[in-house]
């Protein structure tokens, strides 16, 4: 099924579409969430530390192929918009083929240099061992990662965002099913913890691979004059390279932390691995309603309909802030119940240091939330630019604080968990100034440049 999101009322087409990507991200979550609850209550406290601070790699690497896909999901959605179905054929040929190169080359690298990495995020000795062990087998899952977030990318950019969820369902289910028997019932440590996911992982990716080549065979027929051309693959890399370098400044100021929190110690890296995937969850909606509303005016911008872009804006917006106080108020109520579905409550000092991030950064989701949009907005429009800029002053910003404010005795750890949300705010102003001044639909700008991508 394909949807143009050019018709029809404007919330109402959004929200629909907007759904169920992000109850499908939700599920996603539930790959890492199953992994730090059962780890966490199964194998304790260090095994938890050490599949957080994995998490926290894992991410960055596969933002990569995350960025690549999104990228290439905003050309698809632009010439899907156009009616151009031979410009359509060949970017999905070209991301097809650029997408696995880069898959190839990050599993070489990351097989050849993982006991460098786990010394680079100043690992504490005594749990290297179990996050070797969990990283050579989480990293076997590269390809089904790459096979999911492309196909999931393309069906959405047609409108169809309903299939990748159903995947989805089917692959977290399977994923919390195999934690238990792997981890619980075998008894295979860290290791069956990611066993399970990469086993999820390939049924999702070779799943909806399948499917869309059963029932989009159209986009793959062979058609005179479409093939592989250098060309493509340069626009597609256009879009691409910057939104993917947002993703992995942004994954990367992540590690950095991550790296910092390892130098706190046990107690502190368990808290962060299990309030970090409460803060994910939470603001995850967020963030898959800006990456569905992205895909909107991607459509909308490749049929030149602008007021329909500045009405998207507007509820988009709107829903943002509203979702996002009513979330960061439950995060503030529920904290504590919250860490104690990942950490025996027994662990008291755990718990204790989670409820304090969370409090701190969670009260501030409607800042990201906006963000999200942002970075939406200036990805469609051809200005991923902008995007990478806006991470950079929130990644940086929380770094630098980060480590600027921890190292003075009297703020410490906190230090770490206020520069969030100051990140945040600085980044959502300079985007939205950036907006009203320069990009603001109806200054005749965004025509400009939908001509300029217009018989590529």
């Amino acid at each position: 099924m394909e949807n143009e999101l050019t018709k029809g009322p404007v919330m109402k087409t959004m929200l629909r579409f907007a759904v169920p990507m992000i109850l499908g991200d939700l599920l996603q979550q539930c790959y890492n969430i199953a992994d730090t609850l059962i780890v966490g209550r199964f194998l304790g406290a260090d095994a938890l530390a050490a599949v957080g601070s994995a998490f926290s790699l894992m991410t960055f690497l596969t933002s990569i192929l995350l960025g690549l896909a999104m990228g290439s999901g905003t050309v698809f959605s632009i010439r899907f918009g156009q009616k151009d179905s031979r410009g359509l054929k060949e970017g999905i040929l070209a991301s097809f083929v650029l997408l696995g190169t880069v898959t190839l080359v990050l599993n070489i690298v990351i097989f050849a240099g993982i006991d460098w990495i786990i010394r680079a995020l100043r690992t504490p000795a005594d749990l290297v061992g179990l996050m070797r062990e969990y990283l050579i087998v989480i990293f076997a899952g590269m390809i089904g990662i790459f096979l999911y977030n492309f196909f999931a990318s393309l069906l959405r950019s047609l409108g169809n965002s309903v299939v990748p969820l159903l995947f989805l369902a089917v692959s977290a289910c399977l994923n919390i099913g195999l934690d238990l028997l792997f981890v619980a019932g075998l008894g295979r440590g860290v290791a069956g913890a990611a066993e399970a996911t990469v086993i999820s992982q390939y049924v999702s990716g070779i799943g909806i691979a399948v499917y869309t080549g059963v029932k989009f065979p159209h986009l793959f027929r062979r058609e005179k004059g479409v093939r592989l051309r250098f060309a493509r693959i340069r626009e597609i890399t256009s879009f691409s390279a910057l939104t993917c370098l947002q993703q992995s400044i942004m994954n990367l100021g992540i590690l950095a932390v991550q790296g910092l929190v390892n130098s706190f110690g046990t107690t502190i890296m368990a808290a962060f691995a299990a309030a970090v995937k409460i803060d994910a969850f939470a603001y995850l909606p967020v963030q898959d309603f800006g990456n569905a509303f992205s895909i909107f005016v991607a459509q909308n911008f490749g049929a030149g309909q602008e007021e329909r872009i500045r009405k998207g804006i507007r509820g988009a917006v709107m829903a943002s802030l509203s979702f996002g106080a009513a979330v960061s108020l439950a995060v503030f109520v529920f904290a504590e119940p919250l860490m104690t579905l990942f950490i025996d409550a027994g662990e008291s000092g755990v718990i204790r240091e989670g409820v304090r991030y969370l409090r701190i950064e969670g009260s501030f989701y409607f800042m990201i939330g906006v963000l999200f949009l942002l970075y939406g907005l200036y990805r469609a429009i051809g200005k991923p630019g902008m995007s990478v800029v806006l991470t950079v002053i929130s990644l940086g910003t929380r770094v630098g604080l980060a480590y600027g404010l921890s190292a003075v005795p009297a703020v410490g750890v906190v230090g770490i968990w206020w520069a969030v949300p100051i990140g945040w705010l600085l980044a959502d102003c300079l985007g939205a100034g950036y907006y009203f001044f320069r990009i603001r639909p109806g200054s005749g700008l965004s025509g400009s440049i939908l001509q300029g991508k217009k018989g590529q």
